[in-house]
């Protein structure tokens, strides 16, 4: 992973032209364009020839016609984290950044997610898809209180609620099936917060400091992700040494189930009772926002935001290049 230093450097100019897909027709759009403003103005820095590309403005196929050589997909959430783009540009034959078509559709829906990682032995809370407000309260009587509800394929927190109680549950399914259909209830772990990254592919992938997440209350919503300073990132995350270690060794085998590359951000939680890793989610296109979580990690091993991004852009891949 090294950075323009004399070991391997990385050749700006043969990264040619390069897009940064920003915007989209997502829920999570406004955070997309902080992320992809960002990441421009680190390629530019960098003397990258990049340029902004909004997929809700233009065509995709705008790509191929004005000659861009790969992109830094800067989009979240759906028709951009979730193999839909990865598809389009595959078929463009344009290099992207992050995960392939495959990995980027499993990341991005919860379900198939953890279906994959116990099937791979990996440890995830108990959860219970619904399709109704009633399925919603059988699902409370099962898993306890608390239990999270959330939209299967969503990021953000967006249509996420807490329930603590069963008049809650009501409320809570029509929150998250009015973001997707598809919806999951899933046992609240107690206990430390945290987020872990990964840059590379492959046995080349490695996971970045973990970060330690204190928001107030517990609450780490949409609002204190990305618009507030009164959540706290602990980096060091202050955890046991061998602790970190573990959790790190966990997401890289939780990265590699789902055949991600490139990057991705794991979200953890520990048990505060047992101090048992507990996997929730992996986001193959994280935030890159002043508030976000990737270029905080990796500051703490000396890696600069715009080194990061210039990083990440030089893995920028298709499943199917040709031979």
């Amino acid at each position: 992973m090294n950075v323009g230093n004399a070991v391997n450097p990385i050749d700006v100019k043969a990264l040619g032209k390069v897009a940064v897909l920003l915007g989209g027709r997502s829920a999570e759009r406004e955070v997309s364009l902080m992320s992809g403003t960002g990441v421009l103005a680190a390629l530019k820095s960098k003397g990258v020839d990049a340029h902004a590309f909004d997929p809700a403005e233009r065509d995709l196929s705008e790509l191929k016609r004005d000659g861009f050589d790969r992109v830094f997909i800067a989009l979240h959430g759906r028709f951009g984290e979730d193999g839909t783009v990865q598809g389009a540009l595959e078929l463009l034959g344009i290099p992207y950044t992050g995960s392939g078509v495959m990995a980027s559709s499993v990341a991005m829906d919860k379900l198939m997610t953890k279906r994959i990682w116990i099937a791979e032995g990996l440890p995830t809370p108990a959860w219970r898809q619904v399709h109704s407000a009633a399925e919603t309260r059988a699902a409370f009587e099962a898993l306890g209180s608390p239990m999270i509800v959330k939209p299967v394929r969503e990021g953000s927190t967006i249509g996420l609620t807490k329930v603590m109680t069963l008049e809650q549950c009501d409320s809570a399914y029509a929150l998250a099936s009015g973001q997707d259909p598809m919806v999951m209830c899933e046992q609240f772990i107690a206990g430390d917060e945290v987020t872990i990254p990964v840059l590379g592919t492959g046995a080349a992938a490695r996971a970045l400091p973990v970060i330690r997440i204190v928001a107030p209350d517990g609450n780490y919503d949409y609002q204190h992700k990305y618009f507030t300073d009164d959540t706290q990132y602990l980096v060091p995350s202050g955890l046991p040494e061998g602790e970190e270690a573990a959790i790190q060794a966990l997401v890289l085998k939780a990265f590699r189930a789902l055949d991600c590359r490139g990057w991705a951000r794991a979200d953890v939680m520990i048990d505060a009772a047992t101090r048992k890793p507990w996997l929730l989610e992996i986001n193959t296109s994280p935030g890159m926002t002043g508030h976000s979580l990737v270029p905080m990690s990796a500051r703490a091993t000396g890696l600069s935001y715009e080194d990061l991004c210039l990083t990440v852009l030089a893995t920028a891949s298709l499943d199917n290049a040709k031979a």
